[in-house]
């Protein structure tokens, strides 16, 4: 009997899924845990291993769907049973590349539709162009006068995608003016332009906000209006462990086979501070502070997609290495949607480094139910006024990197808040920890 394959249920709150890709098709042979579909629910984006080994049989739901949870999105059948419908039952879908191929042929070898198409008649043509299109797509045809029987699709099962047909209507707007060049210069433009990548979107075009944006935007929105947002910036002279990372950063790795970035600098600092003012890493409960046992940092990760933060666990109870390890591992996971509900559950504290794309400094928003959240700005070279053991200024070129504290001062009050940032300086100016 065929395995069913189902929408899993990514955490306890968690009801629904939207598959968002599959990286089979039918017909393709899967290995029992091999990365099957991503889904994204209002947690994380994740990949779906196959229940088993086989042959991917059938996909009963779409890219782009929702589903609940425990719905049967697809079939695996073992490779003996798959080996006869596959012969039998997609009979009809074998008969669907047919039309396709000779319509595609047929504006290059005469304009009358009289040839040996005609054991195809025009309806079920029209059918199958439905098949291989949505109603966008076809929407789009028709506005630009673009024949569908000319664009190869990319999509499940030769679906054409409005990818396919934005990117064939782009070439055709930026094609110099030849209507009597032969239709067969077209046959082959879907072909070699299949590889390049295409815009998500145009100008104009009203594309809907993806599962992760609409959850993004909502929880945006509600930590604006549940806290009272106040933020401070430290200016932080960071020579000490620029200097300390590139004399390190290389045995580092080797002998322990990860990269030394400056986030498990700044995570390390915070924690320090944060133990010395546990009411940054508190969160309020109606008309009750709660006071958190362990220090779990959420590390902000910028995607592709969108922005997600996987966290930390008992960060306080790690060294500089296992920060660096945790960091990393965190960082991958997220990028390779192998993150579960867990990983993103349970923060106390946030970070988050804008500075990596250039910002001088960010004013961060703070992720509830925390109380507080430190945006790293930019490391730079600035001049700077250096004074030495006898009190002598002078003018030097230090690395540079500004903090900011976005902070809930219903519970936070400033005074605090500054002296939080103030040790957080500290640390990091005379930093004298050993990193491993």
């Amino acid at each position: 009997m065929p395995t069913d394959i189902i929408m899993p249920q990514m955490g306890e709150s968690i009801v629904e899924g939207t598959i968002t890709k599959w990286l089979k098709k039918p017909g393709d042979k899967v290995q029992r845990d091999e990365p099957l579909f991503e889904i994204s629910t209002d947690k994380v984006d994740a990949e779906i291993p196959a229940p088993a080994s086989g042959v991917l049989q059938e996909i009963k739901v779409t890219e782009g769907t929702t589903v609940g949870v425990n719905t049967v999105v697809g079939t695996i059948a073992a490779d003996g049973e798959a080996a006869a419908p596959a012969k039998s039952a997609p009979a009809a879908a074998q008969e669907k590349p047919a039309p396709e191929k000779k319509e595609e042929k047929k504006p290059a070898a005469a304009p009358t539709p009289l040839p040996t198409t005609s054991v195809a008649p025009s309806q079920p043509a029209e059918e199958d162009e439905e098949a291989r299109s949505s109603p966008l797509v076809r929407k789009i045809a028709r506005e630009h006068g673009v024949s569908l029987s000319q664009i190869s699709g990319t999509g499940l099962g030769g679906r054409i995608t409005k990818q396919d047909i934005t990117a064939f209507i782009e070439r055709q707007s930026s094609t110099p003016a030849a209507p009597s060049v032969p239709a067969s210069q077209d046959a082959p433009a879907p072909a070699t332009s299949r590889p390049a990548p295409t815009p998500a979107a145009y100008p104009g075009d009203l594309v809907p906000l993806t599962n992760m944006r609409k959850i993004i935007a909502q929880r945006m929105i509600e930590s604006r209006r549940t806290s009272a947002h106040v933020h401070c910036m430290y200016e932080v002279d960071f020579t000490r462990i620029v200097t300390l990372r590139a004399k390190h950063k290389s045995a580092f790795e080797q002998r322990h086979g990860v990269r030394l970035t400056f986030m498990p600098f700044f995570v390390r600092a915070t924690i320090i501070a944060v133990q010395q003012f546990p009411i940054v890493n508190a969160s309020l409960e109606g008309d009750s502070v709660r006071y958190h046992r362990q220090i779990n940092v959420g590390i902000a990760v910028a995607l592709d997609w969108g922005l997600i933060v996987p966290v930390l666990k008992n960060a306080g109870e790690l060294n500089f290495l296992g920060l660096q390890r945790g960091i990393t591992d965190l960082g991958e996971r997220a990028r390779s949607k192998k993150l579960k509900p867990e990983d993103v559950e349970g923060s106390t504290f946030t970070v988050t480094n804008p500075g990596q794309f250039g910002a001088v400094f960010g004013l961060p928003i703070i992720n509830q139910p925390n109380s507080a959240i430190m945006g790293v700005g930019g490391i730079t070279k600035q001049p700077l006024v250096v004074t030495d053991k006898e009190g002598n200024d002078s003018i030097a070129i230090r690395s540079v990197v500004h903090l900011t504290l976005g902070y809930d001062h219903r519970l936070i009050d400033g005074a605090v808040a500054d002296q939080f940032m103030a040790l957080v300086k500290k640390n990091l100016e005379t930093w004298s920890e050993e990193i491993g």
